[in-house]
This record gives structure tokens, C-alpha cells and sequence, in this order.
């Protein structure tokens, strides 16, 4: 069954893009096929670091978001990485519930991810709530990331119902680990992918090319629990 991620978080600056990079760096180190869209076009970050592999998407275009359809159909063998804009819920919610997107992707054997990576405010437990609420169908898998580069103690949430509603719902809840904010300043700088980082010296020295393979070590152990 191929799979469909949905990469979001609806808040800025909690992570969004540096999540779907790190999937599709992981998806590429394992040699699984993938096609990556971009949907934030202000910043148009995973484009950026894997313009190879992301195509830009405009939310509310409903001929843009059929684009990724499209791909699926044109590509079956490859799953979709799909970087959210901020505040992406309303005009995408719309289109999935006007075309039915997910009883579409079920018919067409595709499991849809929805990612939810979060800070450790107040503000980013309330909108996992509300996706909860809103995507209830079995077919949807829910992945929840509490992004250590962005908040420090996700006790709260843990202690929350919203925590106990996404364990009752299935949902995974993995942890992307805290990347040196000096490294993360590089990178964004070089436009480098992950893989460059780890390994080019025209890049990074020594200790900055170990220190991100040791991260990608950390958090490809979560992403393995994807299954």
C-alpha cells in the first residue's frame, strides 16, 4: 500500500518543512521512491533543499491540488511527500471534502498520513485537537511530532485529552530531535540537503558533518517506527 503524507502542523515556525525534508531524505537513504510538494509559496523551503523531487503547490488552487492526483496516477509506485503551508486547513479541508480525496486515495490503495509536528504550546495542542475532530475515517493515520528543535517539555501534553484522544485514535507520536541551532543556520544558508551535510567537506567541517549523522541517526529511529 502506498502512502500519502500530509505534513503539516497549521502553525508557523514549528517545524513543518524540516520534517518533510528529513522524510524525504529518509525515504531517499532507504531507496523508496517518492514525489515531494511544496505548498508553502512564501518560503518554498523543501523545494528548495530537494528541488529534484518537490513540485510548488498553491493551496486554494483547486487545479494545483489536483496536480498531486495527477502524480499519483501518473506515478503508482511512488508515495507522496506533501510540505504544508501554514494555515493550509480550511482551503485544503475544503478541497479534500469536495473531491472526497481520501475515499479516492483508499480506492486507489493509498494510506493517508496526516502529520501533525507541534511546539509545546497551548496553541499547537488545541489544533491537534481539532484534527482529531475533523479527519475520523479508519482510513486515516495520524503521526504527531513533538519537535525538540521548537519546545523543550511536551509534559503537558502528554498529560492532556487531547494526547489520550490521538493514543485512542492510534495515532504515532514520535519526537524529531533538537539539530544545533548553529548547524541548522548553516544549512539554511548552503541550501544543502541533508545527505550534502553528512558528507560534503566543501560544506561542513568534521565535527558539523558528524554532528548531522548523528541527528539523522536519532531521528531515523523515529521515522522507522513509520513501518
Amino acid at each position: 500500500m502506498g502512502k500519502v503524507h500530509f505534513v503539516g502542523g497549521e502553525k508557523g515556525g514549528v517545524g513543518k518543512s524540516m520534517t518533510a525534508r528529513v522524510l524525504a531524505q529518509f525515504y531517499i537513504d532507504n531507496d523508496q521512491p517518492f514525489l515531494g510538494f511544496d505548498c508553502d509559496a512564501s518560503h518554498g523551503t523543501f523545494s528548495r533543499f530537494y528541488s529534484e523531487f518537490a513540485s510548488p503547490i498553491l493551496i486554494g488552487e483547486e487545479d494545483s491540488l489536483d496536480g498531486m492526483l495527477a502524480a499519483i496516477e501518473e506515478y503508482p509506485d511512488r508515495d507522496l511527500i506533501i510540505d504544508l503551508a501554514a494555515q493550509a486547513s480550511q482551503p485544503l479541508g475544503k478541497w479534500i471534502e469536495e473531491t472526497d480525496v481520501f475515499g479516492l486515495l483508499d480506492e486507489m490503495g493509498y494510506q493517508v498520513c496526516l502529520w501533525h509536528v507541534m511546539d509545546d504550546g497551548a496553541d499547537s495542542v488545541a489544533l491537534l485537537d481539532d484534527l482529531l475532530d475533523r479527519y475520523t475515517l479508519p482510513s486515516v493515520d495520524f503521526v504527531v511530532v513533538q519537535n525538540l528543535g521548537r519546545g523543550t517539555d511536551f509534559s503537558r501534553f502528554q498529560k492532556s485529552d487531547t494526547f489520550k484522544k490521538a493514543v485512542s485514535r492510534e495515532a504515532l507520536i514520535i519526537e524529531l530531535p533538537k539539530l544545533q541551532s548553529k548547524l541548522t543556520q548553516k544549512i539554511d544558508f548552503n541550501n544543502s540537503s541533508f545527505w550534502a551535510v553528512a558528507n560534503d567537506k566543501g560544506i561542513m567541517n568534521i565535527a558539523e558533518r558528524q554532528r548531522m549523522k548523528v541527528w539523522l541517526r536519532n531521528t531515523y529511529e523515529q521515522l522507522a517506527q513509520l513501518g
